[in-house]
């Protein structure tokens, strides 16, 4: 890995002035994002952000998952118009890809939520807004003109609740997220080891109130509001059929990101049999580990109708602000591109499983091991 003192320019490739007019961008590479963001975090934030529960080990699957997927790819097709757009809930995409919620996205740079959410007005894709990440859902909702959605952890009684769906409502939101993997928060042995708690942990209070959410609150988040509703946190084939027979509009599969239940599966393994359940009746997230256009068309392919990306956003948030959010998104929209082009497709809504076949993945999982060069110092 990098040291904490290199800096992306020592690891810019140098191009001549014949075959660049203009000055390059800051990054060229996600990984120089991913650099940055590390010499401009101290030790233990940075731990926060790459961080998982107990043994990390499914944050390690959820990579492994994805490395193990190979494409197959077709040749001799025109590709010289390619789609990389994508929809959610009725709101047209720049790319499918939403910018997941952070909790202590303030932590990592001090504008939170807005600096993201004005990252995803400027790019022109959607930005899950987190209720713990600050400056809050109003001072959000005035930053930016763009598709937003808030997503709640519950810390409080019915009304509690039903007041922050008012709020979001209000404020323009154009869906409700409720995640229901945080019944108890997963014990982060690094942050442990180094003493470290994040701002959002460290204002927690009345947590029984997510111990106690149930299927009976989705029920009365349906018959009361006329707003989407999401389920953050889908696993398996059996609640997403839950789901859907409550009324909701939204399923995310995602395992926080391996920051809750060890030995999880990756996500992307448990994306085919959430969408054979759903069977198109309701619009399905995912999450876990995503950091390369390759990953993001993977679970296109898979049924995915947007992927969340949640530590990458982190990093370009660190390494520069808005701009750097934005380009991690021009970045993946450039991977995507190459990729679908290279598959011999020109939209996603030309790929099929028969695009995928499972093979042995060639590095060792870890939350960067998508940036392979970080092993050899660049």
């Amino acid at each position: 890995m990098p040291t904490a003192t290199q800096s992306s320019s020592s690891t810019a490739p140098t191009t001549s002035k014949l075959m660049m007019a203009d000055p390059p961008p800051e990054f060229l590479t996600l990984q120089e994002i991913v650099i940055t963001a590390r010499r401009n975090l101290s030790p233990e934030v940075w731990d926060y952000i790459v961080g998982g529960s107990d043994t990390e080990t499914t944050v390690k699957r959820n990579r492994n998952a994805l490395d193990r997927l190979a494409f197959r790819p077709r040749v001799l097709r025109n590709v010289e118009n390619i789609d990389c757009g994508g929809c959610l809930l009725g709101k047209d995409l720049r790319l499918p890809v939403l910018l997941a919620p952070i909790g202590s996205l303030q932590d990592l740079e001090s504008g939170g939520g807005v600096t993201v959410t004005k990252a995803s007005a400027e790019f022109g894709t959607a930005h899950m807004l987190s209720s713990v990440c600050k400056p809050g859902l109003e001072a959000v909702a005035a930053a930016a003109d763009n598709p937003k959605i808030f997503q709640l952890y519950v810390r409080g009684d019915a009304d509690w609740v039903d007041d922050h769906v008012r709020r979001a409502i209000a404020n323009g939101y154009f869906a409700f997220c409720l995640t229901v993997d945080l019944d108890h928060y997963g014990r982060r042995e690094r942050d442990i080891l180094k003493r470290h708690m994040s701002t959002s942990r460290q204002t927690a209070a009345h947590e029984e109130f997510q111990e106690r959410l149930s299927w009976d609150d989705v029920k009365r988040i349906k018959d009361k509001f006329d707003i989407p509703l999401i389920l953050k946190g889908i696993a398996t084939a059996e609640d997403a059929r839950l789901a859907i027979e409550h009324g909701v509009e939204g399923i995310y599969v995602s395992n926080h990101g391996g920051r809750q239940l060890d030995c999880g599966r990756g996500t992307i393994d448990v994306l085919p049999e959430v969408v054979a359940e759903v069977d198109g009746r309701a619009e399905i997230i995912v999450d876990g580990g995503f950091m390369r256009g390759t990953d993001i068309v993977k679970a296109m392919i898979l049924g995915a109708d947007v992927v969340g990306i949640g530590r990458l956003q982190g990093f370009g948030a660190a390494a520069g602000g808005v701009r750097g959010v934005v380009r991690v998104l021009e970045l993946l929209e450039t991977e995507i591109k190459i990729t679908l082009a290279l598959l011999g497709v020109t939209g996603y809504d030309k790929l099929d499983a028969g695009y995928l076949k499972a093979t042995d993945a060639v590095v060792e999982p870890h939350a960067l091991s998508a940036f392979p060069l970080l092993d050899e110092g660049y």
